[in-house]
Order: C-alpha cells, then sequence, then structure tokens
C-alpha cells in the first residue's frame, strides 16, 4: 500500500472513537497509524494510504461520529519530516531559530505543521499530540530566522483557519539548553 495520503479524525468521546475507527477500516483499505484516547477525555484515529482511500475512510468515520467530531482532515502528500516529529524521532545537533506553533486541536495542528514544512527550508523537531497538554498539541522546529517565520506564519494560517490557533513563537536565537528541553 502507498501511503501517500494521511487522514485523521478527533473526537469528543473515547467510545465514539472505538467505533470512528471501526467504520474507518471497513470503509476502504487504509492502515491505522494511531488510534487512542488522548488527555482531555479526546479519542484521535490517524490512517494512511491512497488518498481516495484515506477520503473514503475519513468520510466514513466522520458520518459514524455524528456530533462527537471536533475536527478532522485528510493531507495528500505528507511532507515526509511529519511522521518522524510525531515519534519524536528527529535529530537536531544545533538549534538555529526556534518556532513553535500552538493549537488546542491535535488535526489542525498536524495540517499546520505538514504547512509549515512545505513552506520554508525548517526541520520538525517535535509534534506532541495533546498528552498531559489538556487536549492541546504544538510543534517546534527550527531553522534560520526567516524560514523559521515563514513556516510558522503558514502554519498559523492554516490552524487559524479553523479557530484552533493558542499561539506562536518565533525565537530568533534561543538559548542552547532549550535543546534539551525539546527532545
Amino acid at each position: 500500500m502507498t501511503a501517500n495520503s494521511i487522514g485523521l479524525i478527533e473526537l469528543t468521546s473515547i467510545a465514539a472513537g472505538f467505533q470512528v475507527t471501526d467504520a474507518m477500516l471497513k470503509a476502504a483499505a487504509v492502515e491505522v497509524m494511531l488510534s487512542r484516547s488522548i488527555c482531555s477525555g479526546k479519542y484521535m484515529v490517524m490512517v494512511k494510504g491512497e488518498v481516495g482511500a484515506v477520503e473514503a475512510s475519513v468520510a466514513a468515520g466522520v458520518s459514524a461520529g455524528h456530533f462527537s467530531v471536533i475536527d478532522s482532515f485528510v493531507i495528500p502528500n505528507l511532507h515526509e519530516s511529519v511522521f518522524p516529529a510525531i515519534a519524536g524521532a528527529a535529530k537536531v545537533e544545533v538549534l538555529e531559530a526556534l518556532g513553535i506553533l500552538e493549537s488546542f486541536s491535535v488535526a489542525s495542528l498536524i495540517e499546520g505543521a505538514d504547512a509549515a514544512a512545505k513552506t520554508a527550508d525548517i526541520q520538525l523537531i517535535e509534534i506532541r499530540l495533546a498528552m498531559a497538554l489538556g487536549g492541546k498539541a504544538f510543534v517546534t522546529l527550527t531553522g534560520d530566522v526567516a524560514a523559521v517565520q515563514s513556516a510558522i506564519d503558514a502554519g498559523a494560517a492554516v490552524v487559524g483557519q479553523k479557530g484552533m490557533l493558542v499561539n506562536k513563537v518565533v525565537i530568533p536565537r534561543p538559548r542552547p539548553e532549550l535543546l534539551t528541553e525539546l527532545i
């Protein structure tokens, strides 16, 4: 299966999360990347696969989730740095300018991180998804100041369109000690 697309549904209900995951898997040939409860009693399910299959899967999941759906997306041609950042596997040797984008939802944050990575020559450091964050999510990234500013602005525009933007910060010359806090 070519995994050139991902889809995600974020829900207010854990029980609905299981129901939605089942509906998504029955609707199309997709692979589950994440399916778990997250902070503040929410649930998220992320699938990958061919664009058409992911679109069908997410549509079925949204339909099954009814009023429990907080947010959802399908991203065709996901930037290759997003998955390592979600896994916390990105290796950063030198912290240049530091950008942080914070969202009220996991779905909008991943969309924002993908947009940021596609906009400028930056390195995603980590994407934290609502665990021990009160349901919020954030991404950290590094690069030269202009690239980080462009990336953060692009990501914030995507998150802001959904009304989920908490904050965005660019630190031009962060102290080296911050790198130990990021990884």
